[in-house]
């Protein structure tokens, strides 16, 4: 009898063998939370797509914060529901806006402990639901929108947020806010690009989440699923135009368009694991059809496996304390 040479089950006869030699690792300052405030509430309010997710008051937000700083997770993402909003997204950068608020609140609190991020688009803001200013036939117009997303920069910036999550989508937004930026002395304010942003499927639960007024579709600025080229492109044209950091969104659709995205910048590659793959799992798991915890946990490590430094996704806090029970 002929007996094989190499035995690559020897590297799997224990959990702390496997531990010892496995590849992709994953720690809770590779995390992101993204949470939501919600402007004219007194208590947070649950989102229905979004099992154990809600829009959050002030008060409930710092507590949040908290909770995630004491887990270790790396930073908090902030999307501000407005209680009125019109066609320009005049409350993106209104100094008493819920966004640029609910930052200065989080700097104060959490500042030292988590990095605080803002997401920087007006798709929250207007109340037609786009991302951007639109012109009178209702396409967006581009270059009208990059002077809002500046005026938003410098106020997030001001509001003492540490992080800018440009996820409009216009081309030219990074340069154009960081020019504002370093007009205004933020020269140390981080620019994150949503480069590689498709549109798609998995944003339902995150429409609810936001109470998006949008109509129609996002489809002449987001990326067409089909195009993974396209993606690397726009990632490594945000890098020349400055972004510090990149990002590919929805993650787990997308994970060849990551793994390429990784293999060509050099910048740290972030990854946001959206309210549809969220929702997918919190229902698989619901019903009894899947392992909710190692479906978390599996789809968390396929990301960074894929070469995401960091993952926005909303296990967050849930997901840190796992990995520290672990070691």
């Amino acid at each position: 009898m002929s007996f094989p040479t190499h035995r690559p089950r020897r590297l799997r006869t224990s959990p702390a063998v496997r531990r010892l030699v496995r590849e992709t690792h994953l720690a809770p300052s590779q995390l992101v939370l993204p949470a939501f405030v919600r402007e004219g509430i007194t208590e947070p309010v649950d989102i229905g797509s979004m099992p154990g997710v809600r829009q959050h008051t002030l008060d409930s937000l710092r507590r949040a914060a908290v909770e995630a700083a004491e887990a270790g997770v790396g930073g908090i993402m902030l999307f501000g529901i407005p209680e009125v909003r019109d066609a320009i997204g005049s409350g993106a950068d209104d100094p008493e806006g819920i966004l640029n608020v609910a930052a200065a609140a989080l700097a104060a609190e959490v500042g030292d402990a988590l990095v605080v991020q803002t997401d920087l688009c007006l798709d929250e803001f207007t109340d037609h639901g786009h991302c951007g200013v639109l012109r009178a036939d209702g396409g967006v117009d581009n270059d009208a929108t990059l002077e809002r997303y500046a005026a938003m920069g410098v106020a997030q910036a001001r509001a003492g947020a540490t992080l800018l999550g440009l996820s409009g989508m216009m081309d030219g937004q990074v340069a154009a806010v960081r020019e504002a930026l370093d007009t205004e002395g933020f020269i140390d304010t981080i620019i994150m690009a949503y480069s590689a942003k498709y549109a798609g499927a998995f944003y339902g639960p995150f429409r609810e989440a936001v109470d998006s007024q949008l109509k129609g579709d996002r489809r002449t600025y987001q990326l067409d699923p089909g195009n993974a080229r396209e993606g690397v492109r726009e990632a490594i044209a945000d890098v020349e135009e400055g972004a510090d950091i990149v990002m590919v969104k929805p993650a787990m659709p997308y994970l060849d368009v990551l793994a390429d995205v990784r293999a060509t910048v050099d910048v740290p590659v972030w990854a946001y694991q959206v309210s549809g793959e969220y929702a997918m799992i919190e229902a698989a798991a619901g019903n009894g059809w899947i392992d909710r915890r190692g479906a978390i946990q599996e789809s968390l490590l396929g990301i960074r496996r894929a070469g995401a430094d960091a993952i926005l996704t909303y296990w967050a806090v849930e997901a840190a304390g796992w990995l520290r029970e672990a070691h």
